[in-house]
C-alpha cells in the first residue's frame, strides 16, 4: 500500500510539473483559441464528425463520399456537434470541456464502428437498455485482448480528462453570462430551424424504414439521438373512439360466419436463429445442398418468403412481431418493445388469444432466461410456462459456445406431456448465432463452402453454413418426434434474420436483405398455400387456416391484409391497444389482460436424499442442471454440478435439522431465482448395519465417516 501511495504521489508530481512547464508556452495559443473559438469549434466539429463517420463506415473513402455527396446531411450533423461545443462558454475549464465533448463524440463513433463490425444494425439509443445482455455475450464477439485494449483505451481517456480537469489552465476573464447565454440560445434556435428545414427538404427523415440505411443516409449523431429520444408510438392524427370502433366492427362482420368447433391441433412456432437459404448468396458454392430437408419441406407444404424487421441482429423484434401481430415500423427507430413498453404492461398476443379457446401456452429458448428480459416480458404476453437454458442439458454446444438446437426436441415434448389440453408452444432457437470464427475450426465439415473473397470470410461462411446444416437435421428430427408422439400438430418454422456476414443487396438473388423463408408443416392435411408473409402476419395466417378467429390483431390481419387502408389502420389499432384508450376492447385505458403466473421450466429440481461425508456433502435427486444451486437454511452455497441426479457441496458443513433446498438461478452476481424445488430436512443418524451383499441407495466410495440422512418436505 505504501509503494502504491508513493507511486501515485510521483505520478501526480509528474503531471503537475508537466502542466507547469507548458503553462507559459501555451498561454499565447490558448488566448488565440479563445479569441477565435467559434471558428475553432466549427473546424473541430467538421473534423470530429469526419472521424466518426470514417470509423462507423470502416472506410475513410466512404466518409469522404458521404461528406461530398450528402453535404447537407453532413453539415447538419456537424452543426449538432458544434452546438454541443457551446457549453464551453458556460465554464472556466474550457480546455477540459472541449476535450470532454470531443471525447464523447469520438467514443460514440468508435462504439458504433465496433458494433457494426459484428452486426448490421448500428448503435442505437435502445442498445443502452440492452447493456446487461451485451455484457453477457461480448465474449462471443471480442477476444480477451480486443476487450482489454478497448476498455484500456476508455480508461486512459478518462484518466487524461480527469488530469486536464484538475491541472489544465482555466479561462481567466470574467464570464459574460448575459452575452454567453444569449449566444447559446441563439445557436440552439438556429439548430431547431435547421432541423425543420432539413426535414421539409427531405435531407432528414423522422421515419427509418431500415435503420442501417438511415444511419448511412442521415448520419450517426442525428440517427442516434432520434433512436434515444423517440420511443413508443405517437398518437395518429385521426385517432378516436369512432375510428377504432369502425375498424373492429368491420373485422368482426367479415369473420362472423367463419368460426367452427372442430378439434384443433397443437400449434408449434419455431423461430430459427439466423436461418435463411444460403444458396441464394450468388458468390457462394457448396459441396452439396446445405439445407436439403428445409428445401424438401418447402416443396411439400405451405411456404414462401418471410419479411422480417431487422438484419444481422434483433431476434427479439422478429419474435415480438410474430407473437403480437404488431408492426415494428410504428415504434421508435431501433426500439426493442421487450425493453420498453412490454416491461410495463401486458399486450394482446397469440398466446392470450389461443388461451381463450382452451390452449395452454408455453415458451422455450435454449439461451438464458433473462436475455432480452424474456423472463419478465413473457408474463405480459400470456405464457403459462417458460423453459430456458437454465433447465436444459448444456453439454452439447457449438464451437463458439451456443447451445445446439437438438436439445429443444425433448423440451417441446415435455410441454405436450405437461397438459391434457391442446398446446401452443413458441420456441426460439440459438444455434445459428454469431460471431462466426475467421479461423478454420471445423476440421472435416459436412458442407464445404467456397467463393468468399478472403480465406477468413470463407471460414466464417463455412462455419455458419454447417450450423445451418445441423439445424436442418434438427428440423427433420423434430418432425419425426412429433409424428411419433401421435397428436395432431401444425409446425411453423422460419428464420428471424440474415447473418452478420457483410451481405449487400447485390449479393443475394432476391436483392433484399430483410427476407428469410418460412414453411408450415402439419399432419392434418392443410392445403398447400405459397405466399409471401411478413413476420407480423404469420400467426394470423396459421390461425385463419385453422378457423381460429380470436383477438383484435389476429382478426385484423385475417380480415384486412389485402385491403387499401391496411397499414394506416394497423397503426391506429396498435396505438389503441398499447398506448391509447383501448377503445377496441370497449374499455377506457386499462388493459383487459393480466400478467400470467408464469412457471419457469416444466420440471423442477427435486431432492431425494442428502449424504454428508467428511468435508463433502452430496445432494441426490432429479432434474438438476448447471443452474441448480443449493441453499442451506436459506443461505446460498457454492454448488458443483456432477450430473442431473447429483450435486456436490465442498465447503458446507450441515448442522442437525438443516433445511436443504434447491433453486434454479439465472447466471450473474445478482443470483436471481427463477424457480425453486423442494426443501429437504437433514438430520444425522447412526448408520444401520447392512445385510451382507447389499448396497445402500446412492452409494458413494467407501468411507468410515458418519452419514447424514433426512426426508423431503
Amino acid at each position: 500500500m505504501k509503494k502504491f501511495k508513493k507511486w501515485l504521489g510521483g505520478f501526480r508530481t509528474f503531471w503537475i510539473r508537466l502542466f507547469e512547464r507548458w503553462r507559459g508556452p501555451l498561454q499565447k495559443p490558448i488566448a488565440i483559441a479563445n479569441r477565435f473559438s467559434l471558428v475553432l469549434h466549427a473546424l473541430m466539429s467538421w473534423m470530429i464528425y469526419f472521424v466518426m463517420e470514417a470509423v462507423s463506415r470502416h472506410s475513410v473513402a466512404a466518409a469522404w463520399t458521404f461528406m461530398t455527396e450528402s453535404t447537407a446531411a453532413y453539415a447538419y450533423n456537424s452543426f449538432m456537434i458544434f452546438m454541443s461545443f457551446m457549453l464551453v462558454y458556460l465554464v472556466r475549464r474550457r480546455i477540459f470541456m472541449r476535450l470532454l465533448i470531443a471525447f464523447f463524440w469520438l467514443v460514440l463513433g468508435i462504439i458504433n464502428g465496433t458494433i457494426l463490425s459484428s452486426r448490421v444494425t448500428p448503435f442505437t439509443g435502445q442498445d443502452l437498455h440492452l447493456i446487461t445482455d451485451a455484457l453477457d455475450v461480448v465474449k462471443n464477439y471480442m477476444s480477451p485482448v480486443q476487450l482489454i485494449l478497448k476498455i484500456g483505451g476508455v480508461v486512459l481517456g478518462i484518466v487524461i480528462l480527469v488530469l486536464l480537469w484538475k491541472y489544465a489552465p482555466k479561462y481567466q476573464k470574467k464570464i459574460r453570462w448575459p452575452l454567453n447565454l444569449a449566444a447559446v440560445a441563439a445557436v440552439i434556435g438556429l439548430f431547431a430551424g435547421a432541423t425543420r428545414l432539413c426535414l421539409e427538404q427531405r435531407v432528414l427523415s423522422t421515419y427509418f424504414g431500415n435503420i442501417a440505411f438511415a444511419y448511412e443516409d442521415y448520419g450517426l449523431p442525428y440517427c442516434f439521438f432520434c433512436s434515444l429520444l423517440a420511443t413508443g408510438m405517437d398518437e395518429p392524427y385521426n385517432y378516436s373512439e369512432g375510428s377504432i370502433r369502425a375498424i373492429v366492427d368491420r373485422d368482426e362482420e367479415t369473420l362472423a360466419d367463419e368460426d367452427n368447433d372442430s378439434e384443433k391441433p397443437n400449434i408449434i412456432m419455431l423461430q430459427l436463429e439466423t436461418f435463411f437459404d444460403p444458396t441464394t448468396v450468388e458468390f457462394l458454392e457448396f459441396s452439396e445442398d446445405p439445407i436439403p430437408n428445409f428445401h424438401r419441406l418447402m416443396e411439400e407444404y405451405s411456404s414462401g418468403a418471410f419479411k422480417v424487421p431487422s438484419v444481422g441482429a434483433g431476434t427479439a423484434n422478429t419474435e415480438f412481431e410474430c407473437i403480437t401481430g404488431m408492426n415494428l415500423r410504428y415504434f421508435g427507430p431501433g426500439e426493442y418493445p421487450y425493453k420498453t413498453i412490454l416491461k410495463e404492461t401486458t399486450c394482446e398476443s397469440v398466446a392470450y388469444d389461443l388461451k381463450e379457446v382452451g390452449y395452454a401456452a408455453h415458451a422455450i429458448h435454449n439461451n438464458k432466461a433473462t436475455f432480452y428480459s424474456r423472463a419478465d416480458v413473457f408474463k405480459n404476453l400470456g405464457f403459462d410456462t417458460y423453459t430456458s437454458k437454465e433447465y436444459m442439458d448444456v453439454s452439447n454446444t457449438t464451437e463458439n459456445g451456443w447451445l445446439k438446437d437438438e436439445v429443444l426436441i425433448s423440451h417441446i415434448l415435455d410441454c405436450l406431456d405437461s397438459t391434457a389440453r391442446r398446446d401452443f408452444i413458441y420456441t426460439i432457437s440459438v444455434q445459428g448465432h454469431g460471431e462466426y470464427p475467421t479461423e478454420k475450426v471445423l476440421e472435416d465439415p459436412a458442407i464445404q463452402v467456397t467463393g468468399a473473397e478472403t480465406e477468413e470470410k470463407n471460414n466464417q461462411w463455412e462455419y455458419y453454413v454447417n450450423q445451418l446444416h445441423e439445424m436442418d437435421q434438427f428440423i427433420v428430427d423434430l418432425i419425426d418426434a412429433l409424428d411419433a408422439y401421435g397428436e395432431d400438430y401444425v409446425l411453423v418454422m422460419y428464420g428471424d434474420h440474415l447473418p452478420t456476414l457483410g451481405l449487400t443487396v447485390e449479393d443475394v438473388t432476391n436483392r433484399y436483405l430483410f427476407d428469410t423463408s418460412y414453411v408450415i408443416v402439419d399432419n392434418i392435411g392443410l392445403e398447400k398455400k405459397d405466399q409471401t408473409l411478413c413476420s407480423y402476419q404469420i400467426a394470423a395466417e396459421v390461425l385463419d387456416q385453422l378457423d381460429i378467429h380470436e383477438g383484435i390483431m389476429m382478426q385484423y390481419h385475417q380480415a384486412r391484409r389485402k385491403t387499401k387502408w391496411y397499414l394506416p389502420d394497423m397503426e391506429l389499432l396498435q396505438y389503441d391497444l398499447l398506448y391509447g384508450e383501448r377503445y377496441a376492447y370497449g374499455m377506457d385505458g386499462d388493459s383487459p389482460f393480466e400478467p400470467t403466473d408464469m412457471q419457469m421450466g416444466i420440471h423442477q429440481p427435486v431432492i431425494r436424499n442428502v449424504v454428508a461425508l467428511e468435508g463433502t456433502t452430496y445432494v441426490f435427486g432429479q432434474n438438476f442442471t448447471t443452474a441448480t444451486k443449493v441453499y442451506v437454511d436459506g443461505e446460498y452455497q457454492s454448488t458443483s454440478f456432477i450430473n442431473d441426479h447429483v450435486l456436490r457441496l465442498k465447503k458446507t458443513v450441515l448442522q442437525q435439522d438443516a433445511e436443504v433446498a434447491v433453486k434454479q438461478l439465472a447466471p450473474g452476481k445478482a443470483r436471481r431465482v427463477l424457480s425453486e424445488g423442494n426443501t429437504y430436512s437433514f438430520h444425522y443418524e447412526e448408520p444401520e448395519e447392512e445385510a451382507p451383499g447389499t448396497e445402500p441407495e446412492n452409494s458413494l466410495p467407501e468411507t468410515d465417516t458418519e452419514e447424514g440422512t433426512g426426508e423431503a418436505a
